[in-house]
């Protein structure tokens, strides 16, 4: 299976259930790993048939962001399920890292995966 990789995509977002954490900017980062066919691009050298990682970083930044959430579980299955709709990702695993969350570890997180390979 081919895969498609994205490591510690960094967003600044709303993020927490407690009160001071939904008045300021915290950092997740992200690792993706997609299922995605690069046999065509590969033969081709043609950019048409590659999943673009510009523009899936950029449209995961833009919906974390665009309002406030409490879970880190909440964008796992956010992210998930817009790969698998919006740019047709049939297999994803998604972490979603919340660095300084708990005093004595460096950072908490979860991790999902979704589709089938």
């Amino acid at each position: 299976m081919d895969k498609v990789l994205i490591r510690q995509l960094k967003v600044e977002t709303v993020i927490g259930i407690y009160e001071w954490e939904k008045k300021i900017h915290q950092t997740l980062l992200i690792d993706l790993d997609m299922a995605w066919d690069n046999r065509l691009a590969a033969a081709t050298d043609d950019y048409q048939h590659a999943l673009c990682y510009e523009t899936v970083s950029n449209r995961l930044s833009a919906l974390i962001t665009e309002k406030p959430i409490e879970l880190i579980e909440t964008v796992a299955e956010m992210v998930a399920s817009c790969l698998q709709n919006e740019f047709n990702v049939q297999w994803v695993k998604v972490v979603v890292m919340k660095p300084g969350a708990v005093p004595h570890a460096s950072s908490v997180g979860v991790e999902i995966e979704r589709g089938h390979i």
